[in-house]
């Protein structure tokens, strides 16, 4: 859990410091411009991954778990592929791609999923979001009223989190950001809709629980989140807290997302950016030599296997602050490159993306062959930015 700011970010908030604030990390010290992959190759790898995932749709035989969630096509799973799919469409200026999401928001008919009012149903908003802002004709009603139902009554539960014996969530808490994923689903889907309508009051609510989510979940001695309050007090086989990889690389990834829609002058603009450059610098810390991130991220260099979509996203986070100068390139720059060059073996000669722990709240096993959709969007997000260097 949040305690209070460490004493030199509080003054540097306090003051409104225009200084860029730096955190420490192992670098290479030599000030050398670091290697990026060249840009043709990168694109490569990831027309052919996107190429994979694209032509199997339809039915999933290659999914271990959740099979039927999987299918759903306004649900966070195909969510999380269709935001990467957006933003390599974007990257690459390819207009294939950005047809398949327009004709996916068409299929879907521009809705959400079935709990509007969920974080997880809510994520799909974020692709429905993109394609207004690329000038296609959006249809929005129904993002603007599942919104506007939450704001006519919103939610003053715990964050504390409990199983919800009913089914309807996995949690009873779940009317609010209560884990630490649903900062990657919701958020950036309420900023940007201020963004395109103008109108400021879905972006001050996403941050008013956006904040209320960190202070509860974040612990700021590791820099990193819990993924719901079930694991304050769970510890790993090894006697480490637990701090799932994939919940960090949500919350991470989401972060640029958010700020993207943020105007640049937003008075809570710099308390993200303390956030993302606090995370940034641990997580850089926990790579493993391969190049990849473990599932558990305090178990690094115990025989756990690198897992591709919490890599994917931390990848997409340390890239994005690269390639904005939010992050030293010559500090940064060969983490992403140890870390895309984790990614780029995950992928096979056909396109598919293995090692992808299956459908979760905590670390888990994990298999080479595993794949799945929310970890192919990982991929694209990193490729995306890999693609800008």
């Amino acid at each position: 859990m949040r305690s209070a700011w460490p004493w030199p970010v509080a003054a540097l908030l306090i003051a409104g410091c225009a200084v860029p604030i730096t955190f420490p990390l192992p670098g290479n010290g030599s000030g050398k411009d670091v290697r990026f992959e060249r840009p043709e190759s990168v694109q490569a790898v990831g027309n052919r991954v996107a190429g994979w995932q694209l032509a199997h749709l339809t039915t999933f035989p290659y999914v271990r778990t959740f099979r039927e969630e999987t299918a759903d096509p306004r649900g966070w799973i195909q969510a999380a592929f269709w935001i990467g799919l957006a933003r390599w469409a974007q990257a690459t200026a390819d207009p294939v791609y950005h047809r398949a999401v327009l004709r996916h928001a068409e299929e879907n008919g521009w809705q959400l999923g079935n709990r509007a009012w969920h974080a997880d149903d809510q994520a799909i908003a974020q692709v429905y979001l993109y394609l207004a802002r690329a000038g296609e004709t959006a249809r929005l009603e129904a993002v603007i009223d599942a919104f506007d139902a939450v704001l006519a009554d919103p939610p003053t539960n715990s964050l504390e989190f409990a199983l919800d014996p009913s089914g309807v969530s996995e949690g009873t808490c779940q009317r609010r950001w209560c884990w630490c994923d649903a900062l990657f689903m919701a958020p950036p889907a309420w900023a940007m809709l201020s963004d395109v309508t103008g109108d400021p009051k879905y972006r001050e609510y996403a941050l008013a629980e956006y904040f209320a989510t960190r202070d509860y979940l974040y612990d700021d001695r590791e820099w990193l989140f819990y993924r719901d309050s079930r694991f304050f007090e769970q510890r790993t086989a090894y006697g480490n807290k637990v701090f799932w990889s994939r919940g960090n690389g949500w919350v991470f990834a989401g972060l640029p997302l958010l700020l993207e829609a943020l105007p640049e002058e937003h008075p809570r603009r710099r308390e993200l950016l303390v956030l993302f450059r606090e995370m940034a610098a641990k997580l850089a810390k926990l790579q493993e030599p391969s190049g990849g991130w473990p599932p558990s991220l305090l178990d690094g260099g115990l025989g756990t296997v690198q897992e591709s979509s919490g890599t994917g996203f931390i990848t997409f986070g340390l890239a994005w602050g690269v390639n904005r100068g939010l992050l030293a390139k010559a500090d940064y720059g060969p983490v992403v490159d140890r870390a895309w060059d984790a990614l780029r073996s995950a992928v096979d000669a056909d396109g598919r993306l293995g090692r992808v722990q299956q459908v979760g709240n905590a670390p888990d096993e994990l298999r080479e062959t595993d794949t799945q959709l929310y970890g192919v969007g990982a991929f694209l997000l990193a490729a995306s930015e890999i693609l800008k260097r």
